[in-house]
């Protein structure tokens, strides 16, 4: 099976290099060409545009950092849009809001394509592992196609139904990870800050009803200071914001979520936006001075 896959940033290349090591031939593209080079040392293939590789491929997977991203590779000159067409599917796997998700899906559609949007809950590690969670919605028959790809990429794939429920999904996930890792380090910093060893504070959690990934993974980098981006901060801050917009829309208050919004968009003007989400703790740790 041959697919495209354009963005080749900390998720897109795991995920395309899951690819190429269980058979699929995949044609690459990313803004910065350069970015393509290791994998074109397993295997890969190189399109010049997005269009070259929609041209070329059945199938074309997108993963982009954010909305504005997603409607400039899939409208801009040498877009998607240039070469979609009967036959062929695309599947964006950014995590979008579900007004972003909807257009790019009328367009293709209307130019004959087939849609899925299909963003995913997990990190770095979990993409290099293939072990995302996949959470699809659109075209069903575009989706069982997919299956062998998804099936390499992630450990269960849900479909959801129609376009705007994947993104809908994806940004209540990680509003309440967001939510999460707030509430974490400030626990975190008031047991220091009461004398009590943090680290037992992880013990503690991991044998509770609080034990999850997330807290056994994170806890002992942050005390050590090791924000090496599995999840991008500035990222996270922005699904935060698609988050409390979709309760706009939905007359959902969310004053937890808007809290935990202002703690990584302190975090950004810090200058932390490149590192892990899980460097918010720093924003916590300064007033335990």
């Amino acid at each position: 099976m041959e697919v495209g896959f354009l963005g080749l940033g900390i998720m897109g290349k795991a995920m395309s290099m899951n690819l190429l090591r269980n058979g699929f031939k995949v044609t690459v593209w990313n803004r910065t060409l350069a970015k393509c080079n290791e994998l074109v040392a397993y295997g890969a293939s190189v399109g010049e545009t997005p269009a070259a590789v929609v041209k070329k491929c059945k199938i074309t997977i997108a993963m982009l950092s954010d909305p504005a991203a997603a409607l400039s590779v899939a409208f801009d000159k040498d877009g998607v849009l240039e070469q979609i067409c009967s036959g062929k599917g695309y599947i964006d796997m950014s995590t979008v809001d579900a007004e972003t998700s909807s257009k790019i899906s009328e367009a293709i559609i209307l130019n004959g394509g087939h849609f899925l949007e299909a963003p995913v809950s997990g990190s770095k590690q979990p993409a290099e592992t293939g072990q995302l969670v996949i959470l699809a919605a659109g075209e069903k028959a575009l989706y069982d196609e997919a299956i062998p790809a998804f099936n390499v990429l992630g450990k269960k794939s849900f479909f959801l139904g129609q376009v705007g429920n994947g993104a809908k999904m994806k940004l209540v996930v990680n509003m309440i990870m967001g939510s999460m890792m707030n509430a974490f380090s400030e626990g975190l910093v008031l047991a220091e800050k009461c004398g009590l060893d943090p680290h037992s504070l992880l013990d503690v959690l991991d044998l509770g009803g609080m034990a999850n990934p997330m807290f056994r993974g994170k806890g002992p980098t942050m005390l050590k200071t090791d924000y090496s981006p599995a999840f991008p901060l500035k990222h996270q801050q922005k699904d935060m914001r698609l988050a409390l917009s979709l309760g706009d829309e939905n007359a959902v208050s969310m004053p937890v979520a808007a809290a935990a919004n202002e703690a990584f968009k302190k975090a950004r003007s810090m200058g932390l936006g490149d590192l892990d989400f899980s460097a918010v703790y720093e924003t916590v740790k300064i007033t335990k001075q």
